[in-house]
């Protein structure tokens, strides 16, 4: 063999034994059993991450399973469960509380997302019972039904809101504002308010399957024309004042009668007064008269000696003391007995009998 050959093998026997300097024998005893089952594991594994055959649903949602594109009649509650992938589906619904908004502000038809699904929509439109424009806004709360999910699904779609509620809310405000003038929905929004709920309710349990919860119908303003609007401040104003005018007329009538009736009892008290003193005059008078009466019936003609020689007495007591007196004796008694005092004809006594 030539000398560059034997070079040249010589030379890879050397590499040969370094690279075995290097090698792990990673052939223990008993491992060659599981390289199948390691392999089947990772193969499972990567399977069912693949395929996903199971879902969860949170609360506020209900599962709709379906197989081979056929609906399962009982919808999942919330929860784990386990699907065949490839020929089973799980359709995830929203059971919470939805919202529409009938309001005239921009972002109308727009969605958004929180604890609530919301939809914006513009101001329903309708007119008044003599056709002139009228615009309404609504606030309508409702939420699927979750025992009736899949048919409601199966027969409205994903997009059954907007055929179940928005037709059913545009109908009743129609036929429900319709009824009124433009000046009588400014003073009856109570009463319109309660019939749109009413009505609402009504239509939407009308519904086969019932396959909405209507939670409430809330109506929140009703726009008027503005010549309307005008229209209605001028007579509300004039009915103020028509009032005020009621009202000042009412007060002067109060205060006429109160004068009146103030007038009239101090006539009567003084009537009263009057009647009162007259009387006590009378019953005075009366008194007298009957004292008069019964003084007359008891004086006699014994009782009138008696008074004379009473008198007599007394004259001729005062003979005694002075004897220039002049008596005048009156016979009967019906004139005073009269004496005089020579003496001083400053003095001057008269006796009644």
């Amino acid at each position: 063999m030539p000398a560059d050959l034997n070079d040249y093998f010589n030379k890879n026997k050397k590499n040969e034994n370094k690279k075995s300097d290097f090698n792990i024998d990673f052939n223990f005893k008993g491992f060659g059993k599981f390289n199948g089952v390691i392999i089947a594991a990772i193969v499972i594994f990567l399977i069912v991450a693949i395929s996903k055959p199971f879902v969860v649903i949170n609360s506020g949602q209900v599962g709709i399973r379906s197989t081979t594109g056929k609906y399962d009649p009982i919808a999942l509650q919330p929860g784990f469960h386990f699907i065949v992938p490839y020929f089973q589906k799980v359709l995830i619904i929203d059971t919470k509380v939805r919202q529409i908004n009938y309001a005239s502000y921009e972002g109308a038809n727009e969605r958004t997302y929180g604890k609530e699904s919301i939809i914006n929509k513009e101001s329903i439109k309708v007119t008044d019972a003599r056709n002139l424009p009228v615009s309404v806004d609504i606030t309508v709360q409702y939420r699927l039904d979750a025992s009736n999910a899949p048919q409601t699904i199966a027969q409205w779609g994903l997009d059954w809101e907007n055929k179940i509620i928005d037709p059913v809310i545009l109908e009743v405000v129609r036929s429900v504002v319709g009824k009124y003038t433009a000046e009588e929905l400014a003073v009856k929004r109570n009463e319109i308010a309660t019939a749109i709920e009413l009505e609402s309710r009504k239509s939407v349990d009308a519904q086969a399957n019932k396959p909405v919860l209507l939670e409430s119908v809330k109506l929140r303003g009703i726009i008027l024309p503005t010549n309307v609007k005008e229209q209605i401040e001028k007579v509300q104003i004039a009915k103020q004042e028509a009032e005020r005018t009621k009202y000042e007329v009412e007060r002067a009538n109060q205060e006429a009668l109160k004068k009146a009736a103030l007038a009239e009892g101090i006539a009567k008290a003084a009537i009263i007064e009057a009647q009162g003193k007259a009387d006590a005059q009378k019953i005075e008078a009366d008194a007298q008269a009957y004292a008069n009466r019964e003084i007359a019936k008891s004086i006699s003609k014994e009782l009138l000696e008696l008074k004379q020689i009473e008198t007599q007495r007394q004259f001729n007591e005062a003979l005694k003391v002075n004897n220039d007196a002049k008596i005048f004796l009156t016979p009967g008694g019906a004139v005073p007995n009269i004496w005089l005092d020579n003496a001083s004809t400053k003095r001057t006594t008269s006796y009644n009998n």
